[in-house]
């Protein structure tokens, strides 16, 4: 060591002390962060000021970021309640407000609770929670209030109810009764001076005291009234003289206590002014409904042909309900020629049925026979309840139109309705099978809820997984076999059933968690084997027994452990597959590989690079490169080539020219023999198989087979001609590297042209709508893009109705398109969808939706562009274009 002396830089830096170091306690001297940490935690506890906060954080942050992010905690926290004292002072003013305010708003100061927790005052400090208590207090005191009223008016009605009962019974049970009722009636009233004098009566809701005052003048009313009743029932029971009273059973009871038979007040029975032969239609028809009936009907009628003539009339239109309600209005009164010029009228506009008012008798009694004929079926043809039912409305709904326009038919009406009468008594006992079923399926499904908490209260602690989860799936399967019930109780029962089988199933899924667990442990552990430089058999053997073992334990589900099973058993794999090219040696391995294997292998590479460059082009080139690559014969040799050797080659190469071109099966690689040491055939026999023996597989019968023997079938096809299979060329075998990159470049590609063209077809789609929303046809896709769906005058059509102006409605279109496409329909327009299907019904010449999808998006795109509208046409055409 030298003896010079030396300057300590810690020294040296202590000399030159910062500023704000005496502040802080040393924080900007201290040698370790976690000592320069510990005190500024110390300095803050002295509680700075917001100024030395500042400071200090600025000069620590530059050098010790971790010591200064307790100093900028103080900061934010500070910064914080500051904001929270401005805020909390805001709602108190508010609070203040909605407590002085005459009358008390209940509503405002709900509202002030939810407000003030969105604004993110403390609700929790002082002074909020002290108005968050007064608030509430104030709500729940007016809230009672409001409760107390309708209560005391209900009370009010049950005791006018009471009076009425006692005006029907004996006046003597009146008179035993009236000492408590009266008590009754005046402690009801000192309730409601209570209610009305209550300090918060005035915040109440502005509807109850006008309910209050009613059911107190009422109460009053019905009182007084009973009591003079019955002090006037006293004083006739008391002097025969006296007059009898207003109640009636009173008034009887007089009369039988003095000797006279009882008798029922005369009521005058009006009867009605006009004769009932002219009410309801019956009779002769007076000059002014005829009039009104054809001033009804020719309004109607005008505006009816005034649509159809401009195009716009179809069935179940307005003017053809207008026109409906007319005829059901008036149509008894008009004469034949009306009835005529209607017919016309509708016929026109696409209603099949018209107006026959002469044929309604004939409807009617279609209907008749209907409704009798479904009882009376032949056997095996018996209809069910529900089948019933909804014939049963279909014919009342069919009754009713036949009874639009014309005289009514009482005989046939009665039976037609003995007839629905006498049939609905099926679907009466329909009926009670179904509840009795669903109240049967609702015990049952009660019980297996009992059952399976039973049962996972017993097996909690076993660990028998196998049959746990066996257990659990035929839960599941009585479950859904346990019958049919309504929705509303299924909804009822299915969280029932879902708490009790998670309940059960929550041992076995600990354990599968834990065994999943081991499992990508094992997994890890068989990577780190498979990469190791040197296999160790023992310890891969050992592995592959623990999972072995871990499966018989813990079972999963069948997917998930093929998956991880895969997963487990691929890095052995590879290893063993290493080993083995690493047995026969680089060299040999490199003789294996002729040059059609790296021809393919080369090709499959292009493949990929495709793949990856995302363009569809590129993948279509580098598929139809890799093909022709695996169709290929195997490459010749080179010009050292014995002479010998090359002219059967150059015969053979002649032979194939000089053959008739035959259609081809596209070509299946085949794997060759990767064994170590074997090697492939150079060149196969034409026409045959892999695999084939030498001699064509005959052996010894070949001999046989020239003389014509069995199999020659000389003898027997002689006559008929020798049945040929013609078999097509094959590429040479690949060896088991090259077939597997060509295998899953193939994969690969066919996936990334699935991506690219699902990507394209969006884009197509974006880009439509935007050129409908633009209406600018400069935007409408290619036809290319939209697809081989959309021909070239379908996409003329579509790019008018863009460049046009917007107009008429698009809702039948879009209904049109999702029946098309068979999509969902919104939920809010599921009865236009319904009404327009039972339209279609009835227009059997007209096409399918599936056959003019092309003009029903061009109607779309004629008209004014909106989200719902874009979203449900962008639904529609995803599937359109794909078929």
């Amino acid at each position: 060591m030298s003896d010079a002396s030396e300057v300590n830089p810690a020294s040296a830096k202590n000399s030159e002390q910062h500023p704000l170091d005496a502040l802080t306690g040393g924080a900007f001297s201290a040698e370790t962060s976690g000592d320069r940490a510990a005190r500024i935690r110390d300095w803050l506890a002295t509680q700075p000021t917001v100024e030395q906060l500042q400071d200090v954080h600025k000069e620590l942050s530059k050098g010790d970021k971790s010591a200064a992010r307790a100093v900028r905690e103080r900061l934010d926290e500070i910064r914080r309640t500051a904001n929270q004292e401005k805020i909390s002072v805001e709602w108190a003013e508010k609070a203040e407000a909605l407590l002085a305010a005459v009358p008390f708003d209940a509503a405002a100061a709900a509202a002030w609770q939810r407000d003030a927790a969105k604004a993110g005052a403390a609700l929790s400090r002082e002074p909020l929670s002290q108005f968050k208590a007064q608030l509430v207090e104030r709500v729940k005191a007016v809230e009672d209030l409001q409760h107390r009223t309708q209560v005391q008016r209900e009370v009010a009605l049950l005791l006018a109810q009471r009076i009425e009962v006692l005006s029907t019974k004996s006046w003597k049970d009146a008179k035993a009764v009236l000492e408590a009722l009266g008590a009754d009636v005046a402690r009801w009233q000192e309730q409601a001076k209570e209610l009305t004098g209550d300090a918060s009566w005035s915040s109440v809701d502005g509807r109850f005291p006008p309910q209050l005052e009613a059911a107190s003048a009422q109460l009053a009313l019905v009182w007084d009234a009973f009591q003079s009743a019955l002090a006037l029932t006293e004083a006739a029971a008391a002097d025969e003289a006296a007059p009898l009273p207003t109640v009636p059973v009173w008034a009887d009871e007089i009369r039988v206590a003095r000797g006279l038979p009882p008798e029922a007040a005369a009521v005058e029975v009006a009867k009605p002014a006009a004769p009932r032969a002219a009410a309801g239609g019956r009779g002769k028809p007076t000059s002014e409904q005829v009039e009104a009936a054809k001033a009804g009907l020719g309004q109607a009628l005008e505006a009816l042909k005034a649509e159809t003539a401009a195009g716009n009339s179809k069935a179940g239109s307005e003017a053809v309900q207008a026109m409906r309600a007319a005829i059901k209005t008036h149509g008894r009164f008009v004469d034949e020629a009306t009835v005529s010029e209607v017919h016309d009228a509708l016929l026109a506009a696409g209603e099949a049925d018209g107006w026959q008012r002469q044929l309604a008798d004939k409807l009617r009694e279609d209907l008749v026979a209907k409704a009798e004929a479904l009882l009376n079926r032949p056997d095996g043809q018996v209809l069910g309840g529900r089948k019933i039912q909804e014939t049963l409305r279909s014919l009342r709904e069919q009754w009713k139109q036949a009874d639009q326009g014309a005289a009514a038919n009482h005989a046939l009406w009665k039976k037609f309705d003995e007839a629905c009468n006498a049939a609905y008594k099926v679907v009466e006992s329909w009926h009670d099978k179904i509840r009795q079923d669903s109240t049967q399926a609702k015990a049952q499904r009660l019980a297996l809820i009992e059952e399976i908490k039973a049962w996972a209260a017993e097996h909690s602690a076993s660990q028998d997984w196998k049959n746990m989860l066996r257990a659990l799936r035929q839960f599941g399967e009585r479950w859904r076999e346990s019958g049919h019930i309504g929705e509303k109780l299924f909804a009822e029962l299915q969280p029932l059933f879902k708490q009790a089988m998670a309940a059960a199933e929550a041992p076995l899924q600990a354990a599968q968690k834990a065994s999943l667990e081991r499992r990508h442990a094992m997994i890890d552990e068989a990577t780190a084997l498979g990469t190791a430089p040197s296999l160790r058999i023992d310890a891969v053997k050992a592995l592959q027994q623990r999972w072995q073992a871990e499966a018989q334990v813990v079972p999963l589900d069948r997917k998930h452990e093929q998956k991880l099973w895969d997963a487990f058993r691929k890095p052995l794999d590879d290893a063993f597959n290493r080993k083995s090219v690493e047995r026969g040696g680089r060299s040999q391995a490199a003789v294996e590989l002729s040059e059609h294997d790296r021809r393919v292998l080369d090709a499959s590479k292009a493949v990929e690079a495709a793949n990856a460059s995302g363009d569809a082009q590129k993948i279509h080139a580098a598929l139809a490169e890799l093909e022709a690559a695996i169709k290929a014969q195997p490459a010749k040799t080179g010009d050292n080539q014995p002479q010998a050797q090359t002219e059967p080659a150059a015969e053979a190469d002649a032979a194939e020219a000089a053959a008739v071109a035959k259609p081809a099966r596209p070509v299946v690689a085949v794997r060759g023999d990767d064994r170590p040491g074997m090697k492939k055939e150079a060149a196969a026999a034409v026409g045959g198989r892999p695999g084939d023996r030498k001699d064509g597989g005959r052996g010894r019968d070949a001999a046989r087979g020239e003389r014509g023997g069995r199999d020659g079938r000389d003898s027997r096809d002689a006559g008929r001609g020798r049945r040929e299979f013609a078999r097509e060329e094959r590429g040479p075998r690949l060896a088991d590297p090259a077939f597997r990159a060509q295998r899953d470049a193939v994969e690969h590609a066919q996936e990334a042209l699935r991506k690219l063209a699902a990507q394209a077809h969006g884009e197509a789609l974006t880009q439509l709508l935007g050129a409908w929303q633009a209406r600018d046809a400069a935007q409408l896709p290619s036809a290319q893009q939209l697809g081989g769906k959309v021909t070239a005058p379908v996409r003329t059509s579509w790019s008018g109705a863009v460049a046009a102006a917007p107009k008429g409605n698009a809702a039948e279109a879009l209904l049109r398109l999702e029946m098309a496409a068979d999509v969902h329909t919104p939920a809010d327009q599921l009865a236009a969808r319904r009404a327009l299907q039972l339209q279609m019904l009835t227009r059997r010449n007209d096409p399918a939706p599936q056959q003019t999808w092309g003009q029903d998006v061009a109607t779309v795109l004629g008209s004014a562009s909106d989200e719902a509208s874009a979203r449900r046409l962008q639904t529609a055409l995803k599937q359109l274009l794909r078929k």
